[in-house]
Order: structure tokens, then sequence, then C-alpha cells
């Protein structure tokens, strides 16, 4: 059995009305139709429930069906709008369609009518799957999202902990065993020069790989960020990367809040830090300029080198994980990264975050970290003991 389908007839005539549900009929459809004459209770039809198609002559005792076309387009914007008039001319037919009617046909061709319900019902259910496909595709991108946002904060919080745990457990163990090492060096014979040598040496690998786990344990998560702030961890890379690779890198900020929210600092951060990683990579610079600013209730990261200069394909490039993956962090927090060159002149990155939004996750973040102790979970410390 065929779905039976609701139809709003607009229709002063009884028997061009019933001309209509004959026609209908005979063209095997299964229908209810509600005929009404004037606006009060076309109205009133419309509030209980939109109908599956409306078919309207276009003049009526109280009202036009132009009128009634602006009415179902406001109430009910998506239900085939049928002109079935024998008053209906060709500068108004025309008129009619481009005021959004789906069709129109004339009394005297009611053969036309039939075609015109198959065609009108049929565009109408792909536009209903169109709209139901984009649903479910924005709910997939929503819930993507929010699952990308679950795994960066989750991924910050192991990286923190695993930073803690490195520092404090290892380099505690290590610093035990440089102390034991002190002091059974000092308890060796003053004859035993080789093995006093050889304590000796490994004292100093001991001291070696204390740094190597300082140096790993800032990688992690730099202390710096969460105790003093993004503005002063900015300058701490731009240190690090010049003194790492030899190229000057200036930092010029007039941020004046040093302490923002954790998932702004970390976007901020780690868009940083990949942006420098790309022009170790493949700028050849010999300079770096790093601005940072607040402007118009935005916070702008701008992060310009002298080297090579990005092409548009490797802008484009959808391989380009580094690229996507700043984007990416700031596209979550409602900003965006621009990346501009210009050949033998260097290339431009710029983050643009806005602020409010960053003062929205900050709230968040709160709640999130009250929410955690209330379970007993981890918090953040006040501060962290790596330095």
């Amino acid at each position: 059995m065929k779905k039976e389908i609701r139809i709003l007839l607009l229709e002063d005539d009884v028997v061009d009305a019933e001309l209509n549900k004959h026609a209908l009929r005979e063209g095997g459809f299964n229908f209810r139709i509600e005929r009404v004459e004037g606006k009060q209770e076309y109205l009133e039809q419309l509030d209980r429930g939109k109908p599956d198609l409306i078919l309207s002559d276009n003049t009526l005792p109280s009202f036009d069906g132009f009128t009634a076309l602006a009415i179902a387009q406001q109430k009910c914007p998506d239900t085939p709008f049928i002109f079935v008039s024998g008053t209906l001319g060709e500068e108004m037919a025309i008129e009619s369609l481009k005021r959004g009617a789906t069709d129109y046909v004339l009394k005297t061709r009611l053969s036309r009518l039939v075609p015109a319900v198959h065609r009108a019902l049929r565009e109408s259910e792909e536009r209903s799957e169109r709209q139901r496909a984009e649903e479910r595709l924005r709910d997939s991108n929503e819930q993507l999202r929010a699952l990308t946002v679950y795994l960066q904060y989750v991924r910050e919080e192991e990286r923190t902990r695993i930073a803690r745990e490195v520092h404090d457990e290892l380099g505690q163990a290590l610093t035990g065993l440089k102390m034991d090492l002190a002091w059974l060096t000092s308890r060796l014979p003053k004859d035993l020069k080789p093995l006093a040598t050889k304590a000796s040496a490994m004292a100093a690998q001991v001291d070696s790989t204390i740094q190597t786990v300082r140096r790993i344990a800032t990688e992690l998560r730099p202390g710096i960020l969460d105790d003093l702030g993004l503005v002063a961890a900015i300058e701490w890379q731009a240190h690090e990367f010049q003194t790492r690779t030899g190229i000057p890198c200036t930092v010029a900020s007039t941020v004046h809040d040093p302490i923002l929210d954790q998932d702004l600092n970390t976007a901020f951060f780690r868009i940083f830090q990949e942006t420098l990683t790309n022009i170790i990579r493949h700028a050849n610079a010999k300079q770096v300029e790093v601005r940072f600013q607040e402007m118009e209730g935005k916070l702008v990261l701008e992060v310009k080198d002298d080297g090579r200069g990005i092409t548009e394909a490797e802008i484009g490039n959808t391989r380009s994980i580094g690229l996507l993956g700043m984007r990416e962090r700031a596209g979550l927090l409602g900003g965006e990264v621009l990346v501009k060159g210009e050949r033998g002149k260097g290339t431009t990155v710029t983050v643009t975050i806005p602020l409010a939004r960053s003062k929205k996750a900050e709230q968040s973040n709160h709640e999130d970290s009250h929410h955690r102790r209330s379970r007993g979970g981890p918090a953040r410390s006040e501060a962290d003991p790596r330095r």
C-alpha cells in the first residue's frame, strides 16, 4: 500500500475540488485532502501540521494564491506548492515560479496535475534526504571535532604526566645514583687511580643523563608555559631555537596578560613550535621575527622568516600534516592559521584566535578541573617542578 499523502487544497469551487480529487485518484495516489476557502482556515490547517503538498487556486474569496504561497514559504518552506487555476496567465505563471511555487497547472488541462504532483513529491523527498544527509554530516563533523578536542586535551594531560614522572622519578633516581657515586669515589684508596677515573667518568655520564632527562621533560611540556604563561614560553622557545640553530629569533609582545587559559596557551605554543620546526626543515632562513599582540578582541601571533618562501602548492598540500595540525588546533578554538610565502623573501605564518572564545574555554577548563577533583582524578598543580 502506498503511503498516504496529506494534501491541503485551497479551492472555493466544490466542482473544481472534486475534479482535482478525481484526477489524483486516476493517477493512483493514496491521499487525504483538507479543503479550505479562506485565509483563517488555511492558517489553522498549517498550524495543525505540515502538509505533504499544497494545491491552490489563484483567485480566492478572502485572499489570493500569491499570499497563500508567501504564508506557506514562512510556515512550511519545504512543502511543494502547486497552483491549479483557470485564471493564471503566462506572465503570472512565470511570476509564481519566481516567487517559489513548484509548478502551475491550468484547470482546463488537469491531465498535467498527476505528473506535476509526482515531480513535486519526488523533488521534495530528494530535498529532505539531502537535508538529512547534511544534518548527519554536520553531526558527524561535530562529533569528530569534539573527539579531536578531547584527544588534544588527553594528549596534553598525558604529556604533562609523563614529563613530571620523567623529571621527578627518573631525575631523583639519577641524582641519588650520582650521590652514591660521589660517596663511593671519596672512599676509594688513592692508589686505585683507574677505579677513581672510571667513577669520575660514570659521574659525568650521570650528569649528562640528568641533563637529557630535563630536556625530554621540558620538550614534553615546558613548565614555564604553566608557571609563567604563554609570552614567557614563546620567548623561551625562541631562545632555544636561536641557541640550537644559530638563527637570530626576536620576539616582540604587547600582550599584557601573561597567563591565559590552558587551551589557548597550548594551542599557540604548539603552533609556534611547529612553525619553528618547519623553518628549520624547509626555510633556509637567516632571521626570524615574532610578534604577539591583541587586536580587536583577538590574539594574533605572527612568525616571519626571510627564507626561500613557501609555495602555494606546499600550502595547499593535503599531506602536509604539520600545517593541517596547526590549522586544526586554531580551528578548535574558533581561530585560523594563514600562511603566506613570497619567493626568495620568506614566509609569514599568522595565527588568530578570538580572545572571547579563549575566556569561555578558561571557564570550561575550570569547571572540568573541578569535576576531575570531585571524582578524585588528577588536577593540575599550582606550580610545575620542571625548570
